[in-house]
C-alpha cells in the first residue's frame, strides 16, 4: 500500500518521518519529494488560454469615459470643437488609467508580496510505502503533524 502526503517544508515533516520510522517502515519504503514553486511574476496581459482576473484597461475605460465627457463639454468654446477634445479626452484617459494600473501592479503590489512575507513556500510530498496493517498508524502520525492533505493506493 502507498501512502502519500503533502506538507509544508517545516519541521513537522521531519518529526513526521522520524515518527513513520519508529513504528518499523525502513528508510527505504519512505520518499520525500520537495516541489519547486513556480514563478511569482504577474504576467500582466492574459492569453485566450489563460486569464488571471487582472485587467488592466478597466480603470482606464472609466477614465476614457470621464475624461470625453470633460472633453467635449470644454470643446465646445475651443477651436477644435467637441468631437476632437472628446477623442483626445478619451485617449488620453485610456493611457492614464493603464500607466496607473500598470504601476500598481508591477510596483505595489510586487513590494506588497514581498514585504508581508505571503510569498508561497515550496511543498513537500512525502510518499510511504506499508502494509495495510500499519496504514491507520501512519494516516494518525501524518495527520497529528499537520500534513495538508494524504491520499493512498492498495
Amino acid at each position: 500500500m502507498q501512502v502519500f502526503a503533502a506538507f509544508d517544508h517545516c519541521t513537522y515533516l521531519e518529526l513526521a518521518i522520524s515518527k513513520i520510522e519508529q513504528e518499523g517502515i525502513h528508510k527505504d519504503r519512505i520518499l520525500a519529494v520537495p516541489l519547486k514553486s513556480n514563478d511569482d511574476s504577474v504576467k500582466l496581459m492574459d492569453s485566450i488560454h489563460h486569464s488571471d482576473g487582472i485587467s488592466l484597461f478597466d480603470t482606464g475605460a472609466a477614465l476614457a469615459t470621464a475624461f470625453a465627457v470633460i472633453g467635449v463639454s470644454i470643446g465646445f468654446k475651443l477651436e477644435w470643437g467637441p468631437v476632437y477634445w472628446g477623442l483626445i479626452g478619451a485617449g488620453s484617459g485610456l493611457l492614464l488609467g493603464f500607466a496607473i494600473n500598470l504601476f500598481y501592479y508591477t510596483v505595489i503590489k510586487k513590494r506588497k508580496l514581498k514585504i508581508g512575507g505571503s510569498a508561497k513556500k515550496t511543498e513537500v510530498v512525502l510518499v510511504i510505502e506499508c502494509r495495510e496493517e500499519v496504514f491507520s498508524r501512519v494516516e494518525k502520525i501524518l495527520k497529528e503533524h499537520y500534513a495538508l492533505g494524504i491520499g493512498y493506493i492498495k
